[in-house]
């Protein structure tokens, strides 16, 4: 391990030591009590039981999704998965795979063994990962690599770190020409753009549910704040002839957003109901408190209001899905996250949060959104599986 990389394993030793009392704290958090045990104590958390075949990283849940096209097309079967959150972790495990939750950088020089490929989505940038894979002899792929526009000006700042990082990686599939740039800008290089593969997943509703005679609307992940926003656009938009669904992002907040949601319903006189309670929507306003619904939610609504955005701290959210329903699409302009993803999809208005009211009111007289690019997946299959041909014929 040379100087840098040992001071930097020192210091992510001395964070940790410092962050224990409130990990500790957030390992009782039920948004944390299996990902935080199992990252940070290594709990259930031991290594792949070998070192063949390939090794994807993801973060979250639409990364994990993201991955269904690439793997049944890929010629190897033999797959591993990292995910850093609990919902990425729990649609990892519907892959006929081995999954785990990455572990802390502090643990990465014991937990990996000796890699082949490891194949990295999108903005998960993790030092100690890139370059104990490296030295082992094995190779770094980022697929769907990205930098947003907002982050691009911090990476800048940070170049000489982002320097040793990524040259460690071998190959870098970026979305987009201005991603292709920020990488080399940043000192990457080997890099090809690709597209976003998010382009080529599979939506579709797993339950169909018969479409209320009303204007459905869908507050859609939501997070702290937009619920408030949309309530009170709707409350100035109702009528008799219409139904709003809220379905918020993270499942801890279900209970403070269906109190939010009741004191609204009170003050306006209309009927609210949990969907997990009934599965039904024929109240006026229905809180969507299961996971894994939001699809099928898309696909009985006329309009959604895209969470995400209207905060300056999220980033968005995909809009492939409501616009594949063709819902017209509402969000917000702070989309940096999902800037590539939305130029793919025509008719969606941008709206501050004051806003929501006046673009109910001209969806009336809009078009529905859609999607007409695709990505060319056979193309980054076959990059990937001559890549996996290469390091296999090194065994």
């Amino acid at each position: 391990m040379n100087p840098f990389n040992l001071l930097y394993y020192i210091l992510s030793g001395v964070l940790y030591i410092v962050a224990l009392p409130l990990l500790l704290y957030l390992s009782f958090k039920s948004k944390y009590k299996e990902s935080i045990p199992s990252r940070f104590f290594l709990f259930k958390n031991g290594s792949f039981s070998d070192d063949k075949g390939v090794w994807f990283h993801v973060c979250s849940l639409g990364e994990a999704r993201a991955l269904k096209p690439i793997l049944e097309a890929l010629e190897t079967k033999d797959i591993k998965i990292t995910t850093i959150t609990q919902t990425g972790q729990a649609e990892a495990k519907k892959y006929k795979a081995q999954t785990r939750y990455l572990p802390y950088e502090l643990f990465l020089p014991f937990w990996i063994k000796k890699p082949k490929l490891l194949i990295v989505l999108e903005a998960e940038f993790w030092f100690m990962l890139f370059s104990i894979v490296a030295m082992r002899g094995g190779k770094v792929v980022l697929l769907n690599a990205r930098i947003s526009e907002k982050s691009a000006k911090r990476y800048l700042q940070f170049a000489w770190f982002y320097k040793r990082l990524l040259s460690y990686v071998d190959i870098v599939f970026a979305q987009s020409e201005a991603d292709k740039n920020r990488f080399l800008a940043l000192g990457a290089h080997n890099i090809e753009v690709v597209g976003n593969i998010k382009l080529a997943a599979k939506i579709e509703a797993t339950k169909k549910y018969q479409k209320p005679e009303a204007k459905v609307i869908v507050g859609a992940s939501t997070h702290n704040g937009e619920e408030a926003a949309i309530l009170d656009a709707y409350g100035r938009y109702l009528s008799g002839a219409s139904k709003l669904i809220i379905v918020p992002r993270h499942p801890e907040r279900f209970e403070s957003v269906y109190l939010l949601m009741q004191k609204f319903a009170l003050e306006h006189g209309l009927s609210l109901s949990r969907f997990s309670h009934a599965e039904s929507f024929d109240s006026d306003m229905v809180l969507v408190d299961m996971m894994g619904e939001l699809n099928n939610i898309y696909a009985i609504s006329d309009i959604a209001i895209l969470g995400g955005a209207f905060r300056d701290d999220v980033g968005g959210h995909n809009p492939l899905e409501p616009a594949h329903f063709r819902c017209k699409i509402v969000t917000g302009k702070n989309f940096f996250h999902q800037k590539e993803l939305f130029k793919y999809v025509h008719h969606v208005q941008y709206v501050e949060a004051q806003e929501i009211y006046e673009a109910l009111l001209a969806c009336e007289n809009l078009p529905e959104s859609q999607v007409d690019e695709k990505i060319d997946l056979d193309r980054v299959v076959d990059k990937l599986n001559t890549i996996i041909g290469n390091e296999n014929g090194k065994r």
